[in-house]
């Protein structure tokens, strides 16, 4: 199980979660460590789900509910390798799971509609969906043995090496003109979509924070702002692992609300 964590880490670039299912409790969050791993294994024994998921979820798209043939059509080689950057789990016996780390972000449209031309589960929202976690007991009752047992969930293959070039589709809305200030004060004239490109700075800490103010401008909540963050920050080498980027991104969006606000 270490050497699944390990793997895990590596393909979504150590900035990923782990998540626990309790149908009455609900969901919540682990550290992503292995010496979670016999807690979360005790959750499973209990029949939680067990999740992940990558923080920068703009650059993965997810897959689910695919069959053998499915996965022949659009994941696989002619000669039967697997496509690059792919991450696929069979949740279940036949039934499989599949992520694909993209080289650059992409929409909510953008998502639904790849996702539909690769068979994916429609009923699975592609900014809410968590995907199975190899390595644990897929606790759906529909899949339990008539002894009481449930199938393993298993990693079938990973690549960490490789992003994909997912093309941009023919009727997305080209990016804004890049600007080089946010506004100061009164109503915002930016275009609708903002970037973090749109705010580049010396340093990867200073273009957040002119960015974290921009999106406080805009009205957008904290959380909001975290997200998009994370999910056009590239390279996140000065602040490794979960916590330590969880307090960055706090520390950086209560500075940019104090300056809105005060400004």
């Amino acid at each position: 199980m270490d050497i699944i964590f390990q793997k895990l880490a590596r393909y979504f670039q150590n900035l990923w979660q782990i998540g626990a299912l309790d149908p009455q409790k609900g969901l919540w969050t682990v550290e992503p460590s292995p010496g979670k791993i016999p807690y979360l294994r005790a959750q499973n024994a209990r029949l939680c789900h067990i999740f992940i998921k990558p923080l920068r979820l703009a650059h993965y798209l997810l897959a689910d509910d695919l069959t053998p043939e499915t996965l022949l059509l659009h994941h696989r080689l002619p000669d039967g390798r697997w496509k690059p950057a792919r991450l696929v789990v069979e949740t279940s016996p036949g039934n499989f799971q599949v992520w694909i780390h993209s080289k650059r972000p992409l929409s909510l449209e953008e998502k639904k509609i790849w996702l539909q031309r690769l068979k994916s589960d429609p009923a699975a929202h592609p900014e809410k969906r968590w995907g199975r976690s190899p390595g644990f007991r897929n606790v759906k009752e529909k899949y339990r043995s008539p002894s009481g047992h449930y199938p393993l969930s298993k990693l079938i293959w990973v690549d960490w090496a490789s992003q994909v070039h997912i093309p941009t589709l023919a009727h997305q809305p080209l990016e804004p003109a890049r600007v080089s200030h946010p506004p100061r004060r009164g109503p915002v004239c930016r275009p609708d979509r903002l970037s973090r490109d749109h705010f580049q700075r010396p340093d990867e800490s200073a273009t957040d924070f002119a960015y974290a103010i921009a999106l406080a401008r805009r009205g957008l909540p904290d959380h909001q702002i975290r997200a998009r963050i994370l999910d056009e920050r590239a390279s996140w080498k000065n602040h490794r692992g979960p916590r330590r980027i969880d307090r960055y991104l706090e520390r950086t969006i209560r500075r940019a609300r104090q300056i809105v606000e005060s400004s």
